[in-house]
């Protein structure tokens, strides 16, 4: 009997359990429970737990919601991601919450101990970049300053090559080409012979005659005034000079080679390039400051470069060797003109005198003060075609004209304000042009001694040089651009914009067929068609 009892008692257990069950099915569409493995009837279109199911069909074989048919084999599996239950609610009491909060604040505390020790890993690897950085930047400089070295010294090597020491047939610099050397030749002035006098006057004689025969006619090679404007950029050549020391601060071309140009250089230097091969010919290095003045002789291949350090140098270009080096002043040489025989060199100086030196002996032949401006520094100085006559620029406004013959100041033309930084004679002896610190270019009449025309450029504007053509018919002038004038009716023609600095020489080449410019940039700059 109680067995029997006991059967009945698991019987309407089960029969609860089941009923249970399926009110659990019929309601899992709607509660927050979601299945574990769950699948679709195909007859009611619900979503079931597999297990329940499946049990619940073994023993009615019909679908909970609807009575309808149902097998295990019909069920539908839903693959969905896995659901990771929540956790059932701890904090139900106050020293559970204080725990909970506990362990969120040790947590929280180790997460920042961990990100502190991560920053300063991050710290110390940032220092250690940084550190390499640095390290790497100082040898790349120093590579660079290596580099810069090198190749300086193999242009220096380049134009010597295959010539030795003392070539046979080239005599020896009459004084040696040190670095701080003291020319030895005598200081006292030799005079102007009546040999020299009349030579002077011979060559002027000459001058005179040819450009009288000439007359107003130009060369018939002579660039147009339109083709000037259409001129532009042909090449920028910036390797001439040193790049640790910018700056080329005066030019001139060969008379007799146009395709040979000289620069003298901010880096003591003075360089021959030749503009067609695109070659540098010859790298003069002797003076102990800056080359502020160069001249390449018209017939030969000589130059005469002037500097700060006093001296003034001839070189000799195929050896790159200095045949003379004159001191003929006591302060920085300021102003460089050779004579048209080609013989003889003019200079001026802040020492307030110019001198006139012959540079085939290295002797100084007469040297003059200038008694009307006491204290007043020489800045410029030019010969006039003829030979005879030349003019000085003074640190005081003033422009003046000497008589080499009779060593006396014969004319002055004052006008400007500041200190006359450039002058230039025209080819037919007529014109003079000057420019100081006022932002223009005076044109005088040498004939009637008279400032004729006043080209007048913005407000700023600075000049540094100034250059007529071989013709007399271009003007050009350098300083904060390069421009080109036509004469006689004086017409801007072109101006350069190119240099990023300060144009500090301007040359025409033969005919005008080219101008070259130096500037501040460290560039020498060719234009033409």
């Amino acid at each position: 009997m109680e067995y029997m009892e006991n059967m009945k008692m698991k019987e309407r257990f089960e029969l609860a359990w089941f009923r249970l069950e399926i009110w659990r099915l019929r309601n899992n569409r709607v509660s927050n429970e979601v299945p574990e493995h769950p699948v679709i009837s195909p007859v009611s279109g619900a979503i079931f737990e597999r297990r329940l199911i499946e049990k619940y069909v073994v023993e009615n074989g019909v679908d909970p919601i609807n009575g309808k048919e149902l097998s295990t084999d019909m069920l539908i599996d839903v693959k969905t991601t896995p659901v990771v239950k929540p956790k059932p609610p701890s904090a139900t009491s106050i020293p559970a919450i204080l725990k909970t909060l506990q362990d969120e604040w040790d947590a929280v505390m180790l997460h920042s101990f961990t990100q502190r020790q991560q920053l300063q890993t991050a710290r110390q690897e940032l220092s250690h970049a940084l550190y390499q950085h640095d390290a790497a930047c100082r040898v790349i400089a120093r590579l660079t300053k290596e580099v810069t070295a090198a190749r300086e010294a193999l242009a220096t090597l380049k134009p010597q090559a295959g010539i030795t020491t003392n070539p046979a047939g080239i005599p020896q610099p009459a004084i040696a080409v040190e670095a701080g050397g003291i020319a030895n030749q005598p200081t006292e002035q030799a005079g102007m012979t009546a040999e020299v006098i009349q030579k002077l006057q011979d060559k002027a004689t000459v001058l005179t005659q040819e450009r009288k025969k000439r007359g107003r006619t130009v060369p018939e090679d002579l660039i147009s005034h339109d083709s000037i404007r259409t001129f532009h950029t042909l090449s920028s050549h910036p390797g001439l000079h040193s790049a640790s020391i910018p700056g080329i601060l005066s030019l001139d071309i060969h008379g007799a080679d146009t395709s040979k140009i000289l620069t003298g250089g901010n880096d003591r230097n003075a360089t021959v390039f030749n503009k067609d091969t695109e070659q540098v010919v010859a790298i003069l290095k002797g003076h102990t400051k800056r080359v502020t003045r160069v001249i390449y002789h018209p017939d030969e291949d000589l130059v005469i470069t002037a500097s700060p350090d006093t001296t003034i140098r001839v070189w000799n270009v195929p050896t790159s060797q200095t045949t003379q080096m004159l001191r003929a002043h006591e302060g920085p040489v300021t102003g460089l003109s050779l004579h048209p025989t080609g013989d003889y060199v003019l200079s001026t100086s802040t020492d307030q005198h110019w001198a006139f030196s012959d540079i085939r002996s290295g002797r100084l032949l007469t040297k003059v003060a200038d008694q009307g401006s006491s204290g007043i520094a020489l800045t410029t100085a030019q010969f006039h075609p003829d030979g005879l006559i030349f003019g000085t620029g003074t640190s005081d406004s003033q422009v003046k004209i000497w008589d080499l013959k009779e060593q006396s100041n014969v004319a002055n033309f004052p006008g400007h304000s500041g200190p006359i930084t450039a002058i230039s004679f025209s080819e037919n002896g007529y014109y003079l042009a000057t420019a100081a610190d006022d932002a223009c270019v005076k044109l005088w009449d040498l004939r009637k001694l008279k400032n004729f025309k006043t080209l007048q450029m913005d407000e700023g504007y600075e000049i540094r040089d100034l250059c007529f053509d071989q013709s007399g018919t271009y003007l050009a002038v350098a300083g904060s651009d390069v421009r080109v004038y036509l004469c006689k009716q004086w017409q801007e023609l072109k101006v350069f914009n190119d240099h990023t600095a300060m144009a500090t020489g301007v040359r025409f080449g033969r005919h005008a067929q080219y101008i070259a410019s130096t500037s501040m940039d460290r560039t020498l700059k060719l234009y033409g068609l």
